[in-house]
């Protein structure tokens, strides 16, 4: 681990399957509670009542910070009666982002009072990340995962249509600078807090494939402790773009994990995913 990484304040990996735990003991649920967002990438068509598509942005329905608590109430007790993993994780990874969306942080609190036991784990874009650290070490949040797919404006500008920061929205490179500012700093900030820091990155050949193994030499500086490197979905302006291959992948992530440990599990889940990564509840099924 690169210097500067703040070791002995980290949280530890423990059971969390996004993390590399392990997965037949430990399930996760995502609470869909978060709709809307503050950055418009090229590849995201979030669609609602999709229920056969298996991708992030992806959710039935959004759910009430109540609703929310009792699905993971139903769903912890499912999983009791089955026997196996037990519920062990609680995160909020969309349909948008969860730091643009108040309700994120009632839900957290709730599951906090009504399952004191639970890990919690966020998924954001880091716009609006550096101004929420205290808030997300006061919800003793344990894990952080920030998508960050680009490490130049001038490649920022070809993923992202624009950015909406204090009411304003940006297009271009000015809007891509300031996300990577802020996503820089937020993680820098979420590891020096403490917070077990992973980062996501859609490789998009053509587009910002040059950038991965700098990006993940960049973030290692700023404390991350792991990367996780997933293929682009072909979806609205990179609906054209030939997808890498699982030998493509399996070669970059192999690159990248001289320089960042790599998760390798990733199954790019829906933002109502709930059970064991690979191996999803059917939550109608439950209801």
């Amino acid at each position: 681990m690169a210097s500067g990484c703040p070791m002995m304040t980290m949280k530890a990996a423990s059971e969390h399957p996004c993390f590399g735990g392990d997965h037949g003991k430990a399930g996760r649920i995502h609470l869909p509670v978060a709709p809307g967002c503050n950055i418009k990438c090229g590849f995201c068509e979030r669609k609602f009542d999709c229920a056969n598509e298996s991708r992030p942005g992806v959710t039935s329905r959004v759910l009430t910070p109540e609703q929310a608590v009792e699905r993971v109430g139903l769903v912890k007790r499912y999983m009791e009666r089955q026997g196996g993993a037990r519920l062990k994780v609680v995160g909020i990874a969309g349909p948008g982002d969860p730091l643009a969306n108040p309700r994120t942080f009632e839900t957290f609190r709730l599951v906090r009072e009504a399952f004191p036991e639970m890990t919690l784990c966020l998924s954001t874009n880091g716009l609006c990340l550096p101004e929420m650290i205290d808030t997300l070490k006061a919800l003793d949040l344990h894990s952080l995962t920030v998508t960050i797919n680009a490490l130049t404006p001038a490649t920022g500008a070809k993923v992202y249509e624009w950015i909406k920061l204090d009411g304003h929205r940006l297009e271009g490179e000015t809007a891509a600078a300031l996300l990577l500012e802020r996503q820089l700093e937020g993680v820098r900030l979420a590891a020096a807090a403490g917070l077990l820091v992973k980062i996501n990155h859609v490789y998009i050949p053509g587009i910002n494939d040059h950038e991965t193994l700098d990006l993940a030499v960049k973030v290692r500086t700023l404390g991350a402790t792991m990367m996780n490197i997933i293929p682009v979905i072909p979806l609205g302006l990179f609906k054209g773009v030939e997808p890498p291959s699982s030998a493509l992948m399996e070669m970059v992530r192999n690159q990248a994990e001289l320089i960042l440990s790599q998760a390798r599990h990733c199954k790019q889940c829906r933002a109502d995913a709930a059970g064991v990564v690979g191996k999803d509840l059917d939550l109608a099924m439950l209801a």
